[in-house]
């Protein structure tokens, strides 16, 4: 099995900071890049067989792609607002310019159908407070199925984990079809702030863990700004932002079923916990950001 923790810097490419294709990581569907762009910078991106979004992570840029242009207002953090967002078809050619200066994530999935382009208001992406107590989180669900249908294969959300907290629990998986779940294969790419709590960096950390029932699968990392996760199967959960260091992480999922799903099963030993929170109360520190910006 191909290492699945990629260490910032481990994927980077031409100065951009993630090119992760399905080839590399060792799968079918889910790619991402992180682009990297400088003030006053053009860059061209052929989608090929993948679909993707722009999402910007800091900055701002204009996307034009098939005779039309989107003005992406962007945020200056990944922790400081909801972001609006661009839909790119496959074999496209897609131009990014930025006055300022751009980190923008293009969460990927190979799919069969082309569709339109389209843009994706902040004011518009449904933001979720999911579980309670110290597993508080933010859901900023921009590209998920029954919130933004136009896509074929890509899945995509982000979440924000006040410094302390817990999140992606309890562990769950969707590796198999069944009744409660398809098959996803799946990417976590972590940003984690520092004592601001906005500027993303390298000295704080959180942890990740992924596994299968049967321990062939038991990986517990140590996660940093920038780093990768590949999820090609098991359970996967907690991801534990360590105090003083709040966590955001991009997830990206696509796999072969006909419809976009995001279903999965709970970790049967652990899925008495979801039914605890209804007699806790959520972290008020959540949600963290909404389009107009921080609200804690």
């Amino acid at each position: 099995m191909k290492n699945l923790h990629r260490r910032a810097g481990t994927l980077a490419d031409s100065g951009d900071p993630v090119l992760l294709t399905p080839e590399e990581a060792g799968w079918t569907y889910t790619g991402l890049r992180v682009l990297r762009l400088a003030a006053g910078e053009r860059r061209v991106v052929r989608t090929g067989e993948f679909e993707a979004f722009v999402l910007p992570l800091a900055g701002a840029c204009a996307v034009r792609v098939d005779g039309r242009r989107f003005e992406l207002a962007g945020r200056d953090s990944v922790f400081t607002r909801v972001t609006d967002f661009a839909y790119v078809p496959r074999d496209a050619e897609v131009e990014l310019s930025t006055v300022g200066g751009i980190e923008a994530a293009l969460p990927m999935a190979r799919c069969t159908n082309r569709l339109d382009p389209k843009y994706g208001p902040a004011e518009r992406v449904p933001v979720e407070v999911r579980g309670a107590g110290r597993a508080t989180r933010q859901v900023t669900n921009f590209g998920t199925p029954g919130v933004w249908d136009h896509a074929d294969k890509l899945n995509a959300c982000e979440l924000i984990t006040p410094d302390g907290n817990w999140s992606s629990y309890p562990p769950h998986k969707h590796d198999e079809a069944s009744e409660c779940e398809v098959v996803n294969e799946e990417i976590y790419y972590f940003r984690i702030a520092g004592r601001d709590g906005i500027t993303s960096g390298r000295a704080g950390f959180g942890m990740h863990r992924t596994y299968t029932a049967d321990g062939a699968l038991d990986e517990n990392v140590a996660v940093r700004d920038g780093d990768v996760f590949l999820v090609p199967h098991g359970y996967h959960g907690p991801c534990v932002a360590a105090p003083g260091y709040p966590m955001y992480y991009l997830n990206v999922l696509a796999g072969p079923a006909p419809e976009r799903s995001m279903a999965f099963c709970d970790d049967p030993v652990h899925a008495w916990v979801r039914a605890a929170w209804a007699s806790e109360a959520a972290d008020p520190r959540c949600p963290v950001t909404s389009h107009e910006g921080r609200l804690v």
